[in-house]
């Protein structure tokens, strides 16, 4: 919740007054987490702390934001095979979704908010979802999850690590994005290769 941050964290969080700032902001002042084995969870508060994040760490710090520009704080969950799921902060303006996110991968970041719902956004990161080997992994994506049902456990500023929500994520349901038996050609070396610039090696 806004309030239970500390003076210092309401003053950063409210100088991201867009989603591109929140993006900027994730991009440039948080560096990804590499912890193995995606060992962390932690709250906004740790992040701002450490400026560190993975995608799941990123959403929330970017739901927590988006919060004190009037927007409830919902996360989208992709869901992928043979990869690591990614986490969104999604948001509506007129109607139309957008997305904030913290990515190892350049493709798997922000989307501007023109998106009639959430399928259409889910699809956006299809051709920019991939493991190492080259494939295409999305395949099912959820509905927004309102962190506000977990402002109980005080996801946003708590010290220890929020499992709880990336476990919720996951036993949420999911809709398909794959008819069965589709058939998917690999990445193309030079989007590939782009939406690798960057990342952690």
């Amino acid at each position: 919740m806004i309030q239970d941050f500390s003076a210092r964290e309401q003053k950063i969080l409210r100088s991201l007054t867009t989603p591109a700032k929140i993006q900027k902001f994730l991009d440039e002042k948080i560096a990804y987490n590499t912890e193995p084995g995606g060992d962390t969870c932690y709250s906004p508060r740790v992040v701002l702390r450490k400026r560190v994040a993975h995608c799941m760490e990123g959403a929330m710090l970017a739901a927590a934001a988006l919060e004190f520009q009037g927007h409830p704080p919902l996360l989208v969950d992709l869901e992928a095979v043979r990869d690591t799921d990614h986490v969104l902060a999604v948001y509506r303006v007129r109607g139309r979704w957008g997305a904030v996110g913290k990515s190892d991968y350049s493709g798997l970041r922000s989307r501007e908010p023109v998106y009639r719902n959430i399928r259409e956004l889910a699809m956006s990161y299809f051709e920019h979802f991939f493991n190492k080997a080259g494939e295409k992994t999305l395949r099912t994506y959820s509905r927004p999850v309102n962190l506000r049902r977990f402002d109980g456990i005080g996801w946003t500023t708590r010290e220890e690590c929020v499992w709880e929500i990336p476990n919720y994520l996951c036993d949420i349901p999911h809709t398909r994005i794959l008819p069965r038996g589709a058939r998917i050609a690999p990445m193309d070396r030079r989007l590939y290769v782009a939406g690798r610039y960057g990342g952690a090696r």
